[in-house]
């Protein structure tokens, strides 16, 4: 029930962090590479908006916003000579390129003076490679609270290894999108609840409030 999950979440917004995973024009915007891969389940959830609500509402009730673009240089030689799956098509497509309007955070999200921009994130998890880990500690965060794309892909590995770092852990379940409604549903119903708290932004801002 989701006034039962509701009343249950209670953030200190001293420690808590709102990570924001790759809102950049390649996924968000008309005109980027991957934009119509994820647009039906943009539009079933509504991940702009909410996460553009919360995000602003977090900061304002005191909690830290975090930013985590996936960035390559030219050549993209970060990745593999030979590489497969879905960085595969990264490389090929020469996307998420340093200095590319498609690597740019979208203009809605747009990173505030206050915010932090995480450095290094080449793979899937958040964590690998960058220094989100280091940030949250420096800032004395518990609870991580996730939103972004793609729900199956790098929100779920940064999901699970938050989880096994020990990090209070929530995803927003309308803050979210994939490539298909259907691995959408899949992510909600059998992977969220393994390694988060499945939650909705407005829950979120509500229990950085109470």
């Amino acid at each position: 029930d989701s006034e039962e999950t509701a009343a249950t979440i209670k953030l200190d917004p001293s420690e808590t962090a709102i990570v924001l995973i790759e809102y950049q024009n390649e996924f968000t915007s008309s005109g980027g590479a991957l934009h119509d891969a994820v647009k039906d389940c943009m539009a079933d959830t509504g991940i702009l908006d909410n996460s553009k609500k919360v995000m602003d509402s977090a900061r304002a009730s005191g909690a830290t916003i975090i930013h985590v673009p996936i960035i390559f240089e030219s050549g993209h030689n970060e990745i593999s000579k030979k590489p497969y799956g879905i960085l595969a098509g990264i490389k090929e497509g020469e996307l998420f390129k340093n200095g590319t309007w498609g690597a740019e955070i979208c203009d809605l999200m747009k990173p505030a003076e206050s915010d932090l921009i995480v450095k290094g994130k080449n793979g899937l998890c958040g964590f690998s490679s960058t220094n989100l880990d280091f940030m949250l500690r420096q800032s004395g965060i518990k609870n991580v609270v996730l939103g972004g794309f793609l729900t199956n892909c790098c929100i779920e590995s940064t999901m699970r290894n938050a989880y096994e770092l020990g990090y209070q852990v929530y995803t927003m379940k309308d803050c979210c999108a994939a490539t298909s409604l259907d691995a959408q549903k899949a992510a909600y119903e059998y992977t969220f609840g393994m390694f988060s708290v499945p939650t909705t932004s407005t829950e979120i801002m509500e229990g950085l409030k109470a």
